[in-house]
């Protein structure tokens, strides 16, 4: 059975590399149509082809590209209705013969409705009446009986995300209009959720400038946070003392409580504004290996956050 398996794999491997071979100018017309147009594009498949298809316009939604799927069946018991001119219809089938899929190319020739197509052969029925194709042929099908859709199924799903990933690119889409598109995943939650709307605000870790390393160590176990903020007379925010400094100044000194938190403390901290995205307080303390970030407001502290607070 592995063996099997491993065989499914490497037709399907070759068949998608293949591809890359049969891309021309008929993927970048397409590309530079689709970008051009006011519309959506409307994905259309019957059987196989449909749930690759319907796949396909969830990706393109996705990715800054308006989509959506629509049955070539129920097409005609009212779905063309929601087919404007300016959309780009997007058809697939392998044979390029596939009888639902053919009997809609009238209709969207007499309404000028721009047709990419996607299939197996640049001579078939609807190669020959789309306004732009793009091959997907493959040597074999992964099946042994060369009937079930394996290889040219897969292929024409990357096709699908090929169109997608160049549009993408093409409109310069970020991961913050990513995030617009998937607010209920981790990314929207790190790129749409701001610092202050999670941080810690209540019973902050704060000391003075000057107080001694037992002060230290009662603030930092009541804080609870690994940190500890360090003010002035002004009540202005000027270092940070972590549990890890308190650790090293005890290993390193015999009479450390005697030592002042100025001895240990680190001046201007890291600090971020509440109104940050997670993402950012993410990258941020990254970049600079730390684990926590205060919150500041005109050089007051209002907050802190720990990293493992962006990373959900």
């Amino acid at each position: 059975m592995l063996d099997v398996a491993k065989e499914v794999i490497r037709i399907e491997s070759e068949s998608i590399l293949g591809l890359a071979k049969l891309l021309d100018q008929n993927f970048i017309d397409a590309i530079n149509v689709i970008l051009a147009s006011n519309g959506k594009v409307i994905v259309t498949g019957m059987g196989k082809s449909g749930l690759i298809g319907a796949k396909i316009a969830a990706t393109l939604s996705s990715t800054g590209t308006p989509s959506f799927f629509m049955h070539p069946s129920e097409a005609f018991h009212g779905d063309l209705g929601m087919v404007e001119k300016s959309d780009v219809i997007l058809m697939l089938s392998y044979s390029g013969e596939t009888e639902e899929i053919i009997r809609l190319l009238p209709y969207a020739v007499e309404h000028n409705i721009t047709i990419v197509s996607i299939s197996g052969s640049p001579k078939s029925t609807l190669a020959m009446n789309s306004d732009f194709h793009i091959c997907a042929k493959v040597e074999k099908e992964a099946c042994p009986l060369q009937l079930a859709p394996t290889s040219s199924t897969t292929a024409t799903l990357v096709i699908g995300d090929a169109l997608a990933i160049a549009l993408m690119k093409s409109r310069d889409f970020k991961p913050e209009n990513f995030a617009q598109y998937h607010p209920g995943g981790s990314l929207g939650r790190r790129l749409l959720l701001k610092v202050q709307d999670v941080m810690h605000k209540q019973n902050l870790p704060i000391i003075k400038f000057g107080s001694k390393f037992i002060e230290l160590a009662e603030c930092m176990a009541e804080g609870n946070q690994g940190v500890v903020a360090v003010f002035d007379d002004e009540g202005d925010l000027i270092g940070i003392v972590s549990s890890g400094d308190m650790i090293r100044a005890m290993r390193r000194e015999k009479n450390y409580k005697d030592i002042s938190i100025n001895q240990i403390m680190t001046r201007d901290p890291v600090c971020i504004n509440g109104g940050e995205s997670l993402e950012f307080a993410e990258r941020l303390m990254k970049d600079n290996k730390i684990t926590v970030l205060f919150i500041k407001h005109e050089n007051k502290l209002v907050g802190i956050i720990e990293l493992n607070q962006c990373l959900v």
